[in-house]
């Protein structure tokens, strides 16, 4: 099916000349520019007259009947209207950001990443990939002033490359000596006519009853269990009884804990090895009575930390460690519940550094050196020299603890199932054989066929675990 248009008289020529207007008419030119960007548009016809919509966005300047001159003012779309003799056609003229200035700065500083700048109207967009955060934030501060300072007109779709998962191996170690020392002297004397004599430092023995008999007085003591060693003798018609209290005592106590943690940039990871103990809480009730409640407190080795990759190799790390024990010389006691709620003694530290991939550092090396000398003893008789000893009680305490902690971030990534080792995996149940004939906890290993080798994947730090290595 086809159409035929037919013009009488002169056809030809109006129908060409009204086709060519038509097509300028639906003729749709679209002109970039960049801000400070120009431009000249030449057209086949005279032009009679122009028109911009928006001259913020474009300027435009007629230096000749065919030429037009088109100038980049502000990010934006605009409308260029152009007229002739019988001619009418338009153009877009989209007006961008310049970047080139922005490309060459960040090219400049930042000479290793790989970061991509384009215009998108009046918005700038950066794309590509980065090290590490610092490296983001360096790129997005560049860009800003050629937004505007205005942070909303700035399009972020980099991405940070490399390893973002970060393991923290944390030593703690802590060492605690104590040495107590004490001797004390009391004496009991007795002579036949009943008469008696007692010296009752540290209250090694005292008097509880004195009971007369016919032949004989009796005296029961009651004796403290810190006494060590008991002498008597008979000397000048007196019964002379020594209580001893001479101790040396000697502690050594160890703490070691590896804990290992892994988390992702910028997210917390905690870790404790110990437990929780109640604490009582009393509680008003509705009506006026009152009401217990329990609520438990953590103790042992714990560990909180919140990593940060600054760039490839670089980590900002902030850490707590923290070791506590139960110490139940420090606890309260409730009489009216029946137990005792005890305190804790805490080693805690927290710090914020920056170290590379691998590196150690030591967060706190803390010692404790305390001292304490006491003397008991009777005003003068005490001072005498060597028989003084029987009239005081002389007691010596030290105590020293030293903790060292230990902190080591690693850069890790992800390993396959068939790499990863547990300390169970050399387990062997034994059998019942193993088991009652020879006393075996642990049954023989059967010797497996040997594997393919392994593909090459990331495997643990050096020294990961406790676990040994065939």
């Amino acid at each position: 099916m086809a159409a035929v248009l037919f013009f009488p008289g002169g056809g030809k020529a109006r129908a060409t000349d009204l086709l060519e207007r038509v097509k300028d008419q639906e003729i749709k030119q679209i002109l970039k520019l960049r801000v400070g960007q120009s431009k000249v548009l030449k057209t086949p016809f005279a032009i009679t007259r122009i028109s911009v919509a928006d001259p913020d966005i474009a300027d435009i300047i007629l230096t000749s009947e065919r030429e037009i001159y088109v100038n980049g003012q502000a990010p934006g779309v605009t409308n260029l209207s152009v007229w002739g003799k019988s001619r009418f056609t338009t153009a877009t003229v989209a007006v961008e950001a310049d970047v080139s200035l922005l490309k060459e700065k960040l090219n400049q500083i930042l000479p290793k990443e790989k970061i991509g700048v384009e215009a998108a109207g009046d918005s700038i967009v950066l794309s590509g990939e980065v090290t590490g955060p610092v490296t983001q934030d360096t790129a997005m501060s560049l860009a800003l002033p050629y937004a505007g300072n205005k942070k909303e007109k700035i399009v972020n779709l980099m991405h940070v490359g490399g390893v973002q998962q970060v393991m923290v191996e944390v030593r703690l170690a802590e060492i605690s000596r104590n040495l107590g020392e004490r001797m004390g002297i009391n004496f009991w004397a007795l002579s036949k006519s009943g008469n008696f004599g007692i010296s009752q430092l540290n209250g090694l023995a005292t008097v509880s009853d004195l009971v007369r008999s016919f032949s004989s007085s009796v005296f029961t003591q009651a004796m403290s269990p810190n006494i060590t060693a008991i002498a008597g003798w008979k000397a000048g018609g007196l019964l002379w009884t020594m209580f001893f209290d001479v101790l040396k005592q000697q502690g050594l106590g160890r703490v070691l804990a590896e804990p290992n943690l892994v988390t992702t940039s910028g997210q917390e990871a905690s870790f404790l090895a110990g437990g929780e103990f109640p604490i009582p809480v009393p509680q008003t009730g509705v009506g006026g009575g009152s009401t217990i409640t329990i609520e438990y407190k953590k103790f042992g080795v714990g560990l909180v930390f919140t990593p940060t990759v600054l760039d490839q190799d670089k980590i900002a790390l902030k850490v707590a460690p923290e070791v506590s024990e139960l110490d139940f010389t420090a606890g309260v006691a409730f009489t009216s519940l029946g137990f005792t709620v005890p305190g804790l003694k805490v080693r805690r530290t927290s710090t914020h550094v920056e170290v590379k991939d691998g590196q150690t550092f030591a967060i706190a090396g803390l010692l404790n050196d305390s001292h304490r000398n006491m003397i008991n003893k009777f005003p003068v008789l005490g001072d005498i020299p060597v028989l003084g000893a029987l009239f005081r009680s002389s007691s010596f305490q030290k105590n020293e603890t030293e903790l060292v902690v230990l902190v080591t971030p690693h850069l890790v990534k992800p390993m396959a199932a068939s790499a990863s080792r547990l300390p169970t995996d050399k387990y062997v149940q034994p059998s019942d054989l193993e088991f009652y004939l020879y006393g075996a906890l642990e049954g023989k290993k059967k010797k497996a066929p040997a594997a393919p080798p392994a593909p090459a994947v990331e495997s643990a730090p050096s020294g990961f675990g406790h676990q040994d290595v065939d």
